[in-house]
């Protein structure tokens, strides 16, 4: 299973977020009794973090960025075919290549391997 432990440390970070979002919502709503109170908490808390979790579970700011050509001549093979290139992705930042490197779905998935093995969160 692979993990995008960027978007699993920001889950984290909201989670302990909510914590005294909803303490304070349980304390005021104390006199209608711990019940109550929980269930008016838990859907604030749903209306709130309904949107901040997506976000962090859907952006495309979090996960690895990729840029596809059509009719490329492969880097590695020469073959010509859809051609795709890392631009982004965690330790790894090729946004501003002035000559980018394109590579078949085969090549690209061995040049993926080779990345991950040098330590690049895809």
């Amino acid at each position: 299973m692979h993990v995008n432990f960027k978007r699993y440390g920001l889950y984290l970070v909201r989670w302990q977020l909510s914590t005294p979002i909803l303490a304070v919502v349980l304390y005021y709503l104390a006199p209608i009794g711990a019940l109550a109170a929980t269930v008016v908490a838990n859907l604030i808390g749903g209306l709130i973090f309904f949107w901040v979790d997506r976000f962090i579970f859907t952006s495309q700011a979090l996960a690895a960025q990729w840029e596809v050509r059509e009719k490329i001549r492969c880097v590695d093979c020469g073959k010509v075919a859809r051609g795709y290139r890392l631009v982004r992705a965690g330790n790894y930042d090729r946004s501003e290549d002035a000559q980018p490197e394109f590579r078949c779905e085969e090549c690209s998935q061995k040049k993926s391997d080779e990345l991950k093995k040098r330590g690049i969160r895809l």
